[in-house]
């Protein structure tokens, strides 16, 4: 259980938390920079799939014509069904001052 308590792969916590089908498509949408990692208040472009997530992390990328903003609250250990998956994210709602 050491991933749930670490860090995880961003192309692998995509596909585990089921933002993909395949880890082939998370690693090309990672590898494309359109993920962005918010850590401590800095902010940065994922440049590939192995850029690592850690909980409380928060991304922002843009999926189906929509923009997706996740707080990350744990690391999956599988990619097991949609209620399990549900449970290691939360959504985001940006604030407006």
């Amino acid at each position: 259980m050491s991933e749930a308590e670490g860090s995880l792969r961003l192309d692998l916590w995509l596909y585990r938390t089921r933002f993909f089908k395949t880890r082939t498509l998370a690693t090309a949408f990672a590898a494309k920079g359109k993920v962005r990692i918010s850590r401590f208040g800095a902010v940065r472009r994922a440049k590939n799939g192995a850029a690592h997530v850690q909980a409380d992390d928060v991304l922002t990328f843009a999926q189906k014509q929509r923009i997706t903003m996740i707080k990350v609250l744990a690391m999956p250990e599988r990619r097991g069904p949609a209620t399990e998956a549900g449970q290691c994210y939360e959504p985001v709602e940006e604030k407006h001052v």
